[in-house]
């Protein structure tokens, strides 16, 4: 988390530092007017910025992946910047629109300073500026749509295929916004740092966008498969999916996770792959839990013999810390990524000591069978609670039962207000941040 944090703020900052060396008459400004035309200039950076990073981290590169420490992290950082784009739109908007309203109203008088005439301009210049009429219809129109859209994203509710697909026509919106910018940019800034930064950022989130609309993202990491078994836990309502993957599948470490797509009406879905593995016996394993329209349909779907699409593996919770002493936490669901490392630890012991909590409101008597078999290979000492029974696992009972927590990798897969509340206390109480990590699952 916080290696994503200091992306975001030092990208924004880093906006707003050219753009004040661009715009040193800020300081200076002495009507309406010129505050207005900053005003607008600026929220415009921070906005078609935040946009063209969103379009790059779109297509999953694996590089900024590997920087951020892993795919989810790059969906969290995605989230924040959709929700400063959306924002920082509103303001602009409303600083473009809200003068011109209040003007006629008559609550205000603004006057715009002539603008030079035609001749005075350059051949590129002359050619920006007779476009202004139409970017600004366009980029209101795409601003419109691209709100309407940025909105939907963030309701949990609104179904996620419709969200996929939503976010598709987004890549085509932000064309539009990424003219928008580039007609109405200040001209004499282009040859300013902030110019040079803003037009690598829109040819990178304009290729970005020709990349998601032709649906290219994630291409080079697909992979056929075939279901070999289902099995259907009541108890928690989730279904254990058996795949058999071609040759394009290279293989993936425990904690890892695949887009997969079990319906070609559908678009593909992230899964936690809950097996280690092997060359020998090629198999992954995913878990899905009914968590809404789709999952619920997937056990009168799936049958042995049902064809997948895979893509991937993804994401970098790998249990790698170089400590001796390991505390896993996973919240109902995210047992997952545990149960591939258990399985790789089975195969490959390690001399850690490791002490894993599995918590929920309820557990499968078969789940929790099978977890116990693979705790007692892989010599990681499970504790099993419930919610109703046992109390809810708090950081106070993580640190009275292993005393040298302090020493440990503490590694989360959960629900985030339970990973909030344990972290914020080991943290507090002296933990590293950087000891404590944590799958950012919630893409939305």
């Amino acid at each position: 988390m916080r290696k994503i944090t200091q992306l975001f703020w030092g990208f924004l900052g880093g906006l707003t530092i050219l753009w004040l060396f661009a715009t040193p008459e800020i300081l200076n400004i002495s009507n309406f007017f010129e505050l207005r035309h900053a005003m607008v200039q600026y929220s415009g950076v921070i906005a078609i910025g935040s946009m063209s990073l969103i379009m790059l981290l779109s297509t999953r590169p694996r590089w900024m992946e590997n920087f951020v420490g892993g795919l989810d992290k790059s969906y969290r950082l995605h989230k924040w910047l959709g929700i400063t784009a959306l924002s920082v739109s509103i303001l602009h908007w409303l600083w473009s629109n809200g003068p011109k309203w209040a003007t006629g109203l008559g609550l205000i008088q603004l006057k715009r300073p002539a603008r030079p005439a035609q001749d005075e301009f350059g051949v590129i210049q002359s050619f920006l500026a007779s476009q202004r009429g139409l970017a600004e219809g366009l980029g209101e129109w795409a601003f419109y749509g691209a709100t309407a859209l940025m909105v939907l994203a963030l309701i949990k509710w609104f179904p996620y295929h419709w969200f996929a697909k939503t976010h598709t026509i987004l890549a085509g919106l932000y064309l539009v916004l990424a003219a928008h910018a580039l007609v109405l940019f200040d001209f004499a800034d282009w040859l300013q740092p902030l110019g040079v930064m803003i037009g690598v950022m829109l040819v990178i989130g304009s290729l970005s966008a020709l990349i998601v609309l032709s649906g290219r993202v994630g291409k080079s990491s697909r992979a056929g498969g075939i279901v070999e078994k289902v099995h259907y836990f009541p108890e928690i309502k989730s279904l254990e999916i058996t795949i058999r993957p071609d040759g394009a599948w290279k293989g993936h470490q425990a904690g890892q996770f695949a887009f997969i797509s079990f319906d070609s009406k559908e678009p593909p879905h992230p899964f936690t792959l809950a097996s280690a593995w092997t060359r020998d016996v090629p198999r992954l394993t995913v878990i899905a839990k009914e968590l809404g329209d789709y999952t619920r349909k997937l056990p009168g779907l799936l049958k042995q013999g049902h064809k997948v699409i895979l893509e991937g593996p993804y994401g970098a919770f790998s249990f790698n810390d170089s400590k001796q002493r390991q505390i896993w936490i996973a919240g109902g669901i995210g047992m997952t990524p545990f149960m591939a490392r258990l399985e790789q630890l089975a195969q490959n012991p390690t001399q850690q000591t490791i002490d894993f909590y599995q918590t929920g409101s309820s557990h499968d008597p078969s789940m929790i069978g099978k977890l116990r078999d693979l705790a007692v290979k892989a010599g990681v000492n499970l504790h099993v609670l419930c919610d109703d029974t046992d109390g809810f696992l708090t950081g106070m009972r993580l640190r009275t039962e292993n005393q040298d927590w302090l020493s440990a990798g503490i590694w989360f897969c959960g629900p985030d207000g339970f990973a909030k509340m344990i972290r914020q206390d080991l943290v507090n109480k002296g933990l590293s941040p950087d000891d404590f990590h944590q799958e950012l699952f919630s893409f939305r």
